[in-house]
């Protein structure tokens, strides 16, 4: 999913290119206590002052591709400008004089500058989210939670469902997001008009045991548009209780640790 995301892009820019469209730290945090603390809390609150060169290469840039939406642009440590198109990351100059995509690594720390980057803006705190719209089943305690957007065609998806057949303690909330298949839509409301919509998912995606035709009122229309909103491309998508977001099929101790805060 992630390469055909990239290769849309690059083509996108590579017709803008070719139509003549162009012309020719590792973060650190300091602990800070009593007043000193106060003013600091204080400062991070205000909305920071618009960067007129930011502001200016976003112009520039909007000019020079007039087909691509541009959601923020801001300054890099590394003399670049970063350009946020939806979730994905290009690198241009002051001037706009060219364009980079691909990852941004610092050298001397060997980060993936990018893909941090991306992981913060995808970013989605769970008490955010219509967590009504979904499908839950608590297990355990259920203590700990995580929302998945998954389509019943979901190969990925089913991979995660055996995966975490043995997980405990956990509440999970699925959002049933038909995006590819014609009769994805179908068995998301059969499962959705079910008198136990947790159990005819397990049934389905875990034993391959259709779901019975049944008929009724469903979000699904709320949460295709919410999955659009939320910029989710891809099942699986996950969205953990600290915010961080996860597409694909995850090994269970990754997803034991993302469901115990730990990245």
């Amino acid at each position: 999913m992630k390469l055909r995301i990239a290769v849309s892009v690059a083509a996108s820019l590579c017709a803008l290119f070719l139509a003549g469209a162009v012309q020719a730290q590792s973060g650190k945090s300091y602990s800070t206590s009593g007043a000193d603390k106060s003013a600091a809390d204080a400062k991070s609150t205000r909305t920071p002052a618009p960067d007129p060169v930011a502001e200016g290469v976003r112009k520039r840039f909007a000019d020079r591709f007039p087909g691509m939406d541009v959601t923020a642009v801001q300054r890099t440590p590394y003399g670049l400008f970063e350009v946020q198109l939806g979730m994905e990351l290009v690198y241009t100059d002051e001037d706009v004089r060219w364009v980079m995509q691909g990852t941004l690594v610092d050298a001397m720390t060997r980060r993936n500058v990018t893909a941090e980057r991306q992981e913060k803006l995808g970013e989605v705190p769970l008490a955010e989210l219509p967590l009504d719209l979904a499908v839950k089943q608590v297990r355990g305690n259920g203590k700990r939670r995580v929302a998945i957007f998954e389509d019943p065609n979901c190969g990925y998806c089913k991979q995660l469902h055996k995966t975490l057949e043995t997980l405990d303690d956990v509440t999970i909330y699925t959002f049933l997001y038909p995006i590819l298949a014609p009769d994805s839509s179908v068995k998301s409301r059969d499962i959705w008009c079910s008198s136990d919509p947790a159990r005819a998912w397990n049934d389905w995606m875990i034993r391959g045991k259709t779901p019975a035709s049944k008929s009724c009122d469903t979000p699904t229309e709320q949460v295709l548009a919410l999955g659009k909103r939320l910029m989710v491309r891809g099942t699986p998508t996950m969205f953990f209780e600290d915010g961080s977001r996860v597409s694909g099929a995850m090994p269970l101790d990754l997803f034991q640790a993302r469901l115990d805060g730990k990245r």
